[in-house]
């Protein structure tokens, strides 16, 4: 369509009271209102006398929602506060200054409290019917690398095995639904399986209380190979899939089986084989397992091809099943990656905002909240699968305008979104559902 006029002649004013710019978060705020989010925090959250100590849900549900917007720092929820977005949010937003003394508040036990919300929250979503039904779950475990910047920020934050300064998460991902089930932040040094054993136990306990009943089993990659995470999923009655870290011996005697013993499989590379040999993991007293490695030849031109005909990867396991099932079901653990890169792409957990410890544990706590619930809200309203940037684009970035008459508040949106069937459809699912427990 041909314009009679050009943009140098369009006039700008930010006169409109009742405009709002993310008016599709009125979807995460009807389903944070029904699992009593706000009610939650205010109840488990005590923070002694800090400064930061008053509204704790009003504050923590801001932080979340600015982070559902595309706000990867305290600054962006200052976005949240014009026009009358408040009002899809049925709450009051605080100013960033606010919520900088609120997270500036929390200590390391003050986050801990933040993780019996977490715990909570997903019980209750999994009530509702965001749970992935009792058939056998996969908990893929990793950790990554948040990196900080500026000397205000190197307080709380040490190098890492990569070298940069920063913090060392460890995270619990369910990639039949994409939630995070539980996240942990550690210092920058420490190892991949620092507390692993423990971080088990606590997934473990939260995915019961949250009602599922059925078989588990922990995917890892060859970070976490030790005998104390193997021992801890024998404790819980988890089956395991952990990478191996391929010593010089053990390759040999790999590359010395038969060529009758490896079967062909289909990869990016061709001639990749897979293979499963008796192993004893962690000594001859140790724990048997089975070893399943997968041979690729080296990329042609690469430096590896000068060296070695092939590339081995290896990992044990205690599960039943085909050779060639297992080995593709390991390889998927690697599809964590999507995850993590949505974390910190797709709401705010590539900025930790403070030097302080305890304030980036808290902030990483309600980062893991505002993504668990955009992919509730997907599983609730029975959308398709989406990352948070899709689903930001799609249903929360919405213009919209409040009106009020006859003592009712109404949203108008634009017409012709493409998606406004879906997200009507979502709306009134989302709408629908019991309120919280009493």
């Amino acid at each position: 369509m041909q314009s009679s006029h050009s943009l140098d002649r369009l006039s700008v004013a930010f006169s409109d009271s009742r405009a709002v710019a993310d008016a599709g978060l009125v979807l995460p705020a009807t389903l944070a209102e029904k699992l009593g989010l706000r009610e939650l925090y205010d109840q488990a959250v005590d923070l002694g006398d800090a400064p930061g100590r008053g509204n704790v849900g009003v504050k923590a549900l801001t932080l979340i929602y600015s982070a559902l917007s595309g706000g990867d720092c305290i600054d962006d929820a200052g976005v949240l506060r014009a026009g009358r977005t408040q009002a899809v949010l049925g709450q009051e937003v605080r100013a960033p200054s606010t919520l900088g003394t609120f997270l500036r508040s929390f200590r390391w036990g003050h986050a801990l409290q933040l993780d019996v919300v977490s715990r909570e929250a997903l019980s209750r979503a999994w009530r509702l019917g965001a749970g992935p039904g009792d058939g056998p779950l996969t908990i893929d475990l990793d950790s990554t690398i948040c990196e900080t910047y500026g000397l205000a920020k190197a307080g709380g934050s040490r190098f890492t095995y990569t070298h940069v300064r920063g913090y060392h998460p460890l995270l619990a991902v369910l990639p039949e639904t994409g939630e995070v089930v539980h996240a942990q932040l550690r210092g920058g040094p420490a190892h991949t399986a620092q507390g692993v054993a423990r971080f088990i136990a606590q997934t473990h306990a939260r995915l019961r209380g949250a009602g599922h009943t059925g078989e588990l089993t922990l995917r890892t990659d060859a970070g976490f190979y030790s005998e104390k995470v193997v021992r801890a999923c024998r404790r819980k009655k988890v089956r395991f899939s952990i990478g191996l870290p391929l010593h010089k011996s053990l390759t040999a005697r790999i590359a010395a089986l038969a060529e009758t013993a490896w079967q062909p499989i289909g990869y990016p590379l061709p001639g990749a084989a897979v293979a499963e040999i008796p192993y004893t993991a962690f000594g001859k007293h140790g724990v048997p397992v089975r070893l399943i490695v997968r041979r690729v030849p080296p990329s042609p031109g690469s430096q590896l091809a000068l060296f070695a005909t092939y590339a081995y990867h290896g990992f044990i396991c205690d599960r039943e099943g085909d050779t060639l099932a297992l080995e593709a079901d390991h390889r998927r653990h690697a599809e964590i990656e999507n995850v993590i890169r949505d974390l910190k792409h797709g709401v705010g957990l590539n900025h930790l905002p403070s030097g302080k410890f305890g304030a980036n544990a808290a902030w990483l706590a309600l980062q893991v909240m505002a993504h668990n619930l955009g992919r509730w809200v997907g599983q609730l309203a029975e959308t398709p699968r989406m990352t948070t940037k899709t689903l930001r684009t799609r249903f929360l970035s919405l213009p919209g305008r409040i009106t009020r008459s006859a003592r009712r508040s109404s949203l108008s949106l634009p017409v012709g979104w493409p998606w406004q069937e879906a997200f009507m459809r979502a709306l009134l699912r989302l709408q629908a559902l019991p309120p919280p427990p009493a």
